[in-house]
């Protein structure tokens, strides 16, 4: 907490995360465009803030992006924002609004957390249904994880797994797993209280991809980079996913839970209904 309280004293790194929150997934070169400062400068700043973990990067081909992390503004506005002032908390009012009002045109959710683990396990608690069964309300995510393959839902013991449309992108075992998200289902909008003309609506949005990124992390911690992009402008499924939906904990509260069950052998237990 103290490295990010101090990250977020500077305006020129508060600017640079307001430039992520405007457009995620940016190079070096373009948070620099438009700034009076020097590109080294820049880099200096990009590199406390990803020692803060607010700022997290993944590498595309040769160009390295970078994504303001939702982690530690999460854990700052649960645990200390009421802890403080009004006038010490004014720095991170606006930026936390900001998180949860991605912008229209491209939202995207970004998440980074370190497990204590192996990226073999942490590969099979992503891949394994034994594993996700655990973490994921019940659910088992049943595929071979080829490039191609479907990868399907198993709501419960015994039943036959459903097939969502979603598909596997990217498989490097230990390394890196895409695949493509699911759209609404009838079951959501029981959840959420949506009219038949609502679930319709939200029917229409562009299937969005969800991406992790495994990376050792000394001896025996593992990075974990969950990035979910690719949604309709003003999508109602970055809200699901992102946990700014009433009733959806979303990818904070089940990652939460993945992290939790790999250490300790428990998920985080489920919360009672009200």
């Amino acid at each position: 907490m103290d490295e990010a309280f101090r990250a977020l004293a500077d305006p020129s790194r508060r600017r640079l995360l307001d430039r992520l929150n405007e457009r995620n997934g940016q190079t070096l070169r373009e948070l620099c465009d438009g700034l009076m400062t020097t590109r080294q400068a820049v880099s200096k700043h990009l590199s406390v803030l990803e020692a803060a973990n607010l700022v997290t990067t993944a590498r595309r081909g040769r160009e390295k992006l970078h994504y303001l992390n939702a982690a530690p503004i999460n854990a700052i506005a649960d645990r200390w924002l009421s802890r403080y002032d009004r006038e010490r908390a004014a720095a991170l009012a606006d930026l936390t609004t900001a998180l949860e009002r991605q912008p229209m045109e491209s939202p995207t959710f970004t998440y980074t957390t370190y497990v204590t683990t192996t990226p073999q396990r942490l590969w099979a608690a992503l891949t394994e249904p034994a594993f996700t069964r655990r973490y994921w309300g019940g659910v088992a995510l049943v595929s071979d994880w080829q490039v191609g393959s479907p990868v399907l839902w198993q709501d419960a013991p015994g039943d036959e797994p459903r097939d969502l449309g979603q598909r596997v992108l990217i498989a490097e075992p230990h390394r890196r797993l895409s695949y493509s998200w699911h759209g609404f289902q009838p079951e959501h909008a029981a959840h959420f209280g949506w009219s038949p003309e609502d679930l319709a609506a939200r029917l229409g949005e562009r299937r969005s991809k969800v991406s992790f990124e495994i990376e050792p992390h000394g001896a025996s911690v593992v990075r974990l980079t969950v990035i979910h992009d690719d949604f309709s402008a003003d999508s109602e499924m970055h809200r699901a996913i992102s946990g700014q939906l009433d009733g959806s904990g979303g990818w904070p509260e089940l990652l939460a839970s993945l992290k939790t069950l790999v250490e300790t052998g428990e998920p985080v237990p489920a919360q009672p209904a009200g």
